[in-house]
């Protein structure tokens, strides 16, 4: 018989497929391999392919937008949102309409054309956040931005277009409707329980223990209770804290180390697979800190959405979350 789950955030049920689970053997393989070096425009030598660079970290020092740089920011070719003009939001009877007025810009993770974010160390991986802090912070001082989204596509079925390792920067004048769920979730939380659920939810995950797969000094990493996917996995700090930006260097430090780790689990786990991850913070001058807690989470594409799932909202996971967990921690 299946099982069905509640996350106590945002109050979705998900389906556990008891009946038919599955083991990392029993996923599709995806081939991530690279070939495309010779016409990749995020090379060194390749500056001028793209736009005129808006962060780079060169401690050797060196001019923008030529080689010599460990992890670079660029504004996207073809952005979703663009930075000209002003936000009008409009009513047109039952529509609402808003100018598509932010940023879009894309982070180059390594000058290797032949290394992903799992390919790094922890000072490389600290690199490429240095860029995420600095960059959320210099878009949150737009006042036309209201939420900045951080997330990474790796692989074809993750929506990756192009091989060298890069993530993306998405300045919104809006909160999206995820992170208000999110939001609302919490805040209600709080108000009946007068605790941050996101911090009840670490305090859980240590008592059962068995959806752990790693930690150190300042992150934990799990497998959610009513996870959406197989081998979903969050990072999240121990330390309540409702911005990504607010980060210090030595909680960087410590994330740089801890999402390589688990880039790794899942890489030798489920033998390279597509994912996403993206960056759940708190939105600009958002005023009730209390109420959130920001995290990563980690999704693996091993499984596509079917009919039922589109139609309901109602997530089939063959996947038991303390298994997915077991399979991280051993790998």
């Amino acid at each position: 018989m299946s099982e069905m789950r509640r996350d106590p955030i945002v109050g979705r049920w998900v389906v556990i497929d008891v009946d038919h689970p599955k083991g990392p053997g029993d996923f599709y393989k995806e081939n991530n391999a690279r070939h495309r070096r010779a016409t990749c425009q995020f090379c060194p030598g390749k500056e001028h392919f793209t736009p005129p660079e808006v962060d780079a970290l060169r401690p050797a020092g060196g001019g923008p937008n030529a080689p010599g740089w460990l992890a670079r920011t660029v504004p996207n070719k073809f952005p979703a949102l663009t930075r000209e003009g002003e936000v009008v939001k409009e009513g047109l009877g039952m529509f609402d309409v808003m100018s598509g007025v932010g940023a879009h810009e894309v982070v180059i993770e390594t000058p290797d054309h032949d290394k992903d974010l799992a390919d790094l160390n922890a000072e490389e991986m600290g690199f490429v956040l240095k860029q995420y802090v600095g960059r959320s912070r210099e878009l949150a001082r737009d006042k036309r931005h209201k939420y900045v989204c951080i997330f990474k596509n790796f692989g074809p079925s993750a929506g990756s277009t192009v091989e060298h390792a890069h993530s993306q920067i998405i300045a919104l004048p809006m909160v999206p409707k995820t992170v208000l769920e999110e939001l609302r979730g919490a805040q209600s939380y709080e108000q009946k329980h007068r605790a941050c659920v996101f911090c009840d939810v670490i305090e859980r995950e240590y008592k059962d223990r068995e959806r752990i797969v790693c930690e150190n000094n300042s992150f934990l990493a799990f497998c959610p209770y009513a996870p959406r996917y197989a081998f979903e996995t969050w990072i999240i700090p121990k330390a309540h804290s409702a911005f990504f930006s607010d980060l210090d260097d030595a909680a960087l430090k410590d994330l740089a180390a801890h999402l390589l780790e688990n880039l790794v689990r899942m890489r030798k786990a489920l033998s390279n697979p597509s994912y996403n991850f993206y960056i759940h913070t708190a939105p600009i001058d958002y005023l009730r800190p209390q109420h959130y807690h920001w995290h990563i989470e980690i999704i693996p594409k091993l499984t596509r959405s079917i009919g039922f799932e589109w139609g309901t909202g109602l997530h089939i996971v063959p996947t038991f979350p303390h298994v997915a967990a077991k399979y991280l921690r051993e790998a």
